[in-house]
C-alpha cells in the first residue's frame, strides 16, 4: 500500500530554498522527489503554448489530463523537469510562468484534478515532496513535515541573484512586489491556502545557507524516522 511509504514534506513560499533542499534530501536518502510547484508551472507553460487562458478552467483540465511529467535530480540541486519527454526546466522557471502558475493553482477544480497525480509519486522506498500544501492537503499523513520561511526581502534578493546567474534581466523592486503579491494570493485562496501544517517544524532560512538548511532538515528526518541518513536505512 502506498500509504505505508514514508513521506517528507517541505512546504513554504517561493525563495525559501525548499526546491533545492528537497532535491538534496531526496538524493541523500535515495528517495523519490516531487516538485509540486513545477506541476502547476508546467500546466501554466502548456496552457500558454496551447493558447489557453489562465481563467479557462475547462481548457486547463484538458491539458492537465494528458500531460506526462518526470522529475530527475542528482541530489545536489533543484530537479530537472520533463514534459512529454522534453526538458522544460528552464522554460517554467521564469517569473512570468511562476505568476501564471499561482493563478492557475487558485482554481479548486484544477487542484482537485492534480491531487491524485501528485499522490501517485508516493512510491517505495520513500518520497520527498516540496510545495505549498504538501503537508496540509496532499500528504496530510506525512511522517515528517517541514515549513520553510524567509523574509520577503531576502527571497527577492535570492531570486534576483538566480536570474542574474542565468543571464536573465530583472529588477529587484519589481521582484519584491511580485513575490509579495504571489504570497498574498497563495495565502488567501479558498482551497489549500499557503500555511504550515499544525504538526510541521518551521525553519526560518533568512540567515542560513543551503547547506545549513539541508543539515537541519536531514536532522529532523533522521531523528523522526529513526534512520541513518544517506540510503534511508532503518537503525
Amino acid at each position: 500500500m502506498s500509504e505505508t511509504v514514508p513521506v517528507v514534506t517541505i512546504d513554504g513560499p517561493g525563495g525559501t530554498g525548499k526546491g533545492t533542499v528537497a532535491a538534496r534530501v531526496a538524493g541523500h536518502l535515495g528517495w523519490h522527489l516531487l516538485d509540486s510547484g513545477a506541476i502547476y508551472r508546467v500546466l501554466a507553460h502548456a496552457a500558454v503554448q496551447a493558447g489557453v487562458d489562465s481563467d479557462d478552467v475547462e481548457g486547463l483540465l484538458e491539458i492537465a489530463a494528458r500531460m506526462h511529467l518526470r522529475f530527475t535530480t542528482d541530489g545536489a540541486e533543484a530537479s530537472a523537469v520533463e514534459l512529454d519527454g522534453a526538458d522544460v526546466t528552464k522554460a517554467i522557471r521564469s517569473e512570468a510562468c511562476g505568476d501564471l502558475a499561482s493563478r492557475v493553482a487558485a482554481h479548486p477544480a484544477v487542484r482537485e484534478a492534480l491531487l491524485q497525480r501528485q499522490r501517485d509519486f508516493r512510491q517505495s522506498p520513500g518520497l520527498v515532496a516540496d510545495g505549498r500544501d504538501m503537508g496540509t492537503v496532499v500528504f496530510a499523513d506525512a511522517s515528517v513535515k517541514i515549513f520553510l520561511t524567509a523574509s520577503v526581502e531576502e527571497r527577492a534578493r535570492r531570486r534576483y541573484k538566480q536570474l542574474m546567474r542565468q543571464g536573465v534581466g530583472a529588477n529587484l523592486s519589481d521582484l519584491l512586489e511580485e513575490i509579495t503579491a504571489r504570497d498574498r494570493r497563495d495565502a488567501s485562496r479558498s482551497v489549500a491556502p499557503l500555511a504550515p501544517a499544525a504538526d510541521a517544524v518551521e525553519l526560518d532560512t533568512t540567515e542560513l545557507s543551503v547547506d545549513e538548511v539541508t543539515e537541519a532538515v536531514m536532522s529532523q528526518v533522521c531523528r523522526r524516522l529513526n534512520i541513518d541518513g544517506p540510503g534511508g536505512s532503518t537503525r
